[in-house]
């Protein structure tokens, strides 16, 4: 089974880079489940009705996010409306809308997609990731022939490689994301865990991981908070990696990167 992540699609031009570029992946991967982070869809902050028909109109299965979920109004009926098309970190307070994790039938195998946020250098104060997993491993009765996809949101690559190690063989795959910048630690751990620290971002490539380059300048140089703007059109990064796992034993035996540059 192949599987093609995407990284944090950020406004308006990663959402058009994403699309005009999907036939290319599709060509040349031919993948079985598509999954993207979309935390970042709507103006680089949360997510919309809008902005997630537009990312699930390009081909994508299921739609990951993080700790900018809940940045835009409306995102509970998005829950509602969009059962098991987006998930948001499953370590979030009991009691909010949504779900985090989701189980899907692809290829008559079941693969379970689960979202957590890490905690190190985190305004918001999560629960446990590592515990949490443990929970949803239980909760779900995760087989070791299952394939299990986690999208770990976090800042700090010590945690997301420490996260990665407590996961390994529980795990089919790990996927850092968060910080918008690309990391080259893809490997397969002996137990059959591919891991990535970040993927990276699907957005504008000329900015500060997203964000035009003015506003991000302005607040280094003077400490004063300033706007930030993003753009809609350029040039932009699409970084994504391509996982392949054993239908068998749900141990991943491929992984790779798959980035790519286009002009929209």
């Amino acid at each position: 089974m192949k599987i093609l992540f995407f990284g944090d699609v950020v406004g308006k031009i990663g959402r058009r880079a994403l699309a005009e570029s999907m036939p290319k992946y599709q060509r040349k991967y031919k993948p079985d489940l598509l999954i993207a982070n979309g935390e970042n869809l709507a103006h680089g902050a949360g997510v919309t009705e809008e902005t997630l028909k537009e990312v699930l109109a390009t081909g994508i299965d299921l739609v990951t996010t993080g700790n900018h979920v809940f940045d835009k109004k409306g995102v509970e009926e998005i829950f509602t409306n969009f059962e098991n098309k987006i998930i948001r970190p499953a370590n979030y307070p009991e009691g909010l809308p949504g779900r985090g994790y989701a189980t899907l039938k692809v290829k008559n195998k079941r693969v379970c997609v689960i979202n957590l946020n890490g905690r190190v250098f985190a305004r918001e104060n999560f629960e446990d990731p590592f515990r949490t997993f443990d929970q949803i491993e239980e909760l779900l009765k995760i087989a070791k022939s299952d394939i299990v996809v986690v999208d770990f949101h976090a800042e700090a690559t010590s945690e997301k490689s420490a996260f990665g190690w407590y996961i390994d063989g529980r795990a089919s795959v790990l996927l850092g994301t968060h910080t918008h910048v690309p990391t080259s630690d893809v490997k397969i751990s002996s137990k059959g865990t591919a891991k990535v620290s970040d993927v990276g971002m699907v957005g504008d490539s000329d900015g500060v991981i997203g964000v035009q380059k003015e506003g991000p300048l302005n607040l280094f140089l003077t400490q004063v908070p300033s706007r930030f703007e993003y753009a809609e059109e350029g040039m932009a990064q699409i970084n994504a990696v391509v996982v392949e796992v054993d239908e068998k034993s749900g141990r991943a035996i491929k992984i790779e990167r798959a980035d790519m540059e286009i002009k929209v």
